[in-house]
């Protein structure tokens, strides 16, 4: 499985698997082991996991590089807290992930959430396919930097004063129209 086919859903426990798509929303199933599948409703809040990232002083880190470095430590030995952990050890573990995480902007609950969700995808999740993505991701992501910075060399600004005025828009009847138009602000 991967993280783009599951989903959390505000306000509904656990992780779900995308199964179907309705008309008005998507046909879930619970990854808890209960297999119970659901309809959501266009009014949820559904996060999916392939979109959400943590953020760090500089930038965010995408839940995928999250979860490679939670499986890389814990073979190394890093025991991953229960979800009902005090404070300070889930703030060590994320800081032993993710050492230079938004200490603002990451609270409890999100680094508790994230060692719930890693209970449940730790065994459900192909972290090869992963792994293999992220890969990909950073070469394109390398490449696509490079095309940009020679493309922004190519272009050059028209100066304003020779940007050419439009013609005079004219009625059926041969008489100019009368155009309407608002100031431009001084820039």
């Amino acid at each position: 499985m991967e993280l783009k086919d599951v989903v959390a859903i505000a306000g509904a426990p656990g992780l779900y698997k995308v199964i179907g798509q309705r008309k008005n929303g998507l046909i879930v199933e619970s990854l808890d082991g209960a297999a119970r599948k659901i309809a959501t409703s266009p009014t949820q809040k559904i996060s999916v996991l392939s979109d959400v990232a943590i953020f760090t002083e500089n930038e965010e880190v995408k839940l995928s590089e999250v979860l490679l470095e939670i499986k890389k430590q814990t073979e190394g030995g890093l025991t991953v807290p229960d979800k009902k952990a005090d404070d300070n050890s889930l703030k060590s573990f994320l800081g032993a992930i993710v050492p230079k995480y938004d200490k603002e902007r990451v609270y409890v609950s999100d680094m508790k959430k994230l060692v719930g969700w890693w209970n449940i995808l730790k065994d459900q999740i192909d972290f090869e396919k992963l792994e293999a993505k992220d890969e990909e991701k950073t070469e394109s992501t390398e490449s696509a930097v490079g095309e940009k910075k020679e493309v922004k060399k190519e272009t050059k600004k028209t100066p304003k004063a020779q940007v050419k005025q439009a013609a005079p828009k004219v009625n059926t009847k041969g008489k100019a129209a009368k155009s309407i138009s608002t100031p431009r602000k001084a820039q």
